[in-house]
């Protein structure tokens, strides 16, 4: 081993020193951990067991606790049965616990039942950054993604799963039906361990199919038509591949377009973002503070009642609508081509003529009002137009929100490519951070607490990029 670097002997004898802090740096982020921690009013933020107990065997402290959470998932250490490992070798650790070494099963369970702590501590960091002033402008991106929960896909049952399923065990029931009734005919044809195991897979088969019948029992009552057997609130959802899904849940997210911080986070069990859009814009705006709001958003989120909602909010919205025309797909005139004239509340078509409103019904309880021109009949360009007698033109009575919207889209045309820069980017970090499990723990209340978790060390990581260990330790004290 000559001319190499020399490591020192195992016997030797070393002389720790007597500061366990002599040994964690100035510029360590642990050191933020601690000190963020230790500002935190954890009572006030309701967590159990704040206030020590009069009797009774002493506790751990939460913010303790907390610490080993939020120093394990800036780490990708999220089981609380490695947490507890790391506890006791890990000098980092050592050093912001005092030496403290709780058991898995202490810190698994502070994690499940100081759900609502959790998530105010997440929203205090954000609250801090505010402050700081990196969120100085009023822009975010909002989007969705789906998370895997610990459920499998087989676990999930919706009636189309379950009558495939049904089918599946029907066959298979025939086929060990068949095999035994040639055993009768000509034991000779099938030995006999081959018939012993055809009989208990039958039995085997038959306990699913009664046990399939339960679950098509509690398909028929529940509210979605969805059951999982493992994690109750799981749902299966589709996913951008074709003939793809997972079954997990739907996790939103409003990242700032300035710093890529998470401002406003929450987890859904519906497998679309139609309906999320104006929860998201409106716990995004209180968490900035400001009175008006710009949010990017895919097609994912178009809804007009969501969009009316966002204007009357103070929220103004990008959203690009969705295009499905069959018109369109079909080669003929599209909606676009037809131009309102809000004076006269009429259409102009391509042929010059005029759509004039005819009647309005109720559809999904929005008011929409029907257009044709009575020309159409007699129209030389119909057939680029209409397989039928009249072009009838759908308007809804909020028509005017979505086409200032779309105006507004046409002048910042990098509005799509801000967005996904954006909102993509943190998703993809924390789908990497949380490994091919993704969450670890059951039932929506704990999901949202184990990614508001995941929000925290995302963005103390930001931050720790952007300011610093000690701007960002003086910061939290300030």
């Amino acid at each position: 081993m000559k001319r190499f670097i020399e490591g020192e002997s195992r016997t030797q004898a070393t002389l720790f020193p007597e500061r366990l802090d002599d040994w964690i740096a100035e510029d360590n982020p642990v050191r933020a951990v601690d000190a963020f921690v230790d500002e935190l009013d954890l009572g006030g933020l309701a967590f159990e067991s704040a206030e020590p107990a009069v009797t009774g065997r002493p506790s751990y402290h939460p913010g303790t606790l907390l610490k080993i959470y939020i120093y394990g998932y800036l780490n990708r250490v999220q089981s609380s049965r490695r947490l507890e490992r790391e506890t006791q070798r890990n000098l980092e650790l050592i050093w912001l616990t005092g030496r403290l070494a709780p058991d898995f099963k202490t810190i698994a369970d502070f994690r499940r039942d100081n759900g609502l702590g959790i998530r105010q501590a997440c929203r205090q960091f954000v609250l801090l950054c505010r402050d700081i002033g990196l969120f100085s402008e009023a822009l975010v991106a909002i989007d969705g993604s789906k998370f895997k929960a610990v459920n499998n896909r087989d676990k999930n049952f919706t009636p189309h799963k379950l009558k495939a399923r049904q089918q599946q065990l029907d066959q298979s029931i025939a086929r060990y039906l068949a095999d035994l009734d040639r055993a009768d005919r000509d034991p000779s044809l099938v030995p006999e361990a081959r018939a012993e195991h055809l009989k208990e897979k039958l039995a085997t088969v038959r306990a699913q199919m009664k046990k399939l019948e339960a679950i098509g029992r509690q398909l028929a009552v529940a509210p979605d038509r969805q059951v999982s057997l493992t994690d109750p609130d799981a749902r299966s959802m589709a996913t951008s591949g074709r003939g793809t899904g997972v079954v997990g849940y739907n996790v939103q997210a409003a990242v700032d377009t300035k710093n890529h911080l998470i401002v406003a986070h929450d987890v859904v069990n519906e497998g679309h973002d139609r309906t999320q859009l104006t929860a998201m814009a409106q716990q995004t705006k209180e968490t900035l503070g400001s009175e008006e709001l710009t949010v990017l958003a895919d097609r994912g989120y178009f809804s007009g009642e969501e969009i009316l909602k966002c204007e009357q909010a103070a929220v103004t919205p990008l959203v690009p609508k969705p295009m499905t025309s069959n018109s369109t797909a079909n080669g003929r005139f599209d909606k676009r081509d037809f131009h309102y004239e809000p004076e006269h509340d009429r259409y102009r078509c391509p042929a010059g003529e005029y759509a004039t409103q005819r009647f309005t019904s109720i559809e999904n309880g929005m008011a929409i009002h029907k257009y044709w021109s009575s020309a159409c009949t007699k129209c030389p360009i119909r057939s680029a137009c209409t397989t039928d007698d009249y072009r009838r033109i759908n308007r809804w009575e909020h028509e005017d929100v979505v086409e200032r919207m779309q105006r507004r889209l046409d002048g910042m045309p990098q509005a799509g490519r801000l967005r996904r820069q954006t909102v993509e980017h943190a998703f993809g970090t924390l789908k990497s951070w949380m490994g091919a499990t993704h969450f670890l723990m059951k039932t929506l209340p704990r999901v949202r607490t184990e990614i508001s978790l995941h929000v925290l060390a995302y963005n103390m990581k930001r931050m720790l990029q952007i300011l610093g260990v000690q701007p960002l330790i003086a910061a939290m004290r300030a």
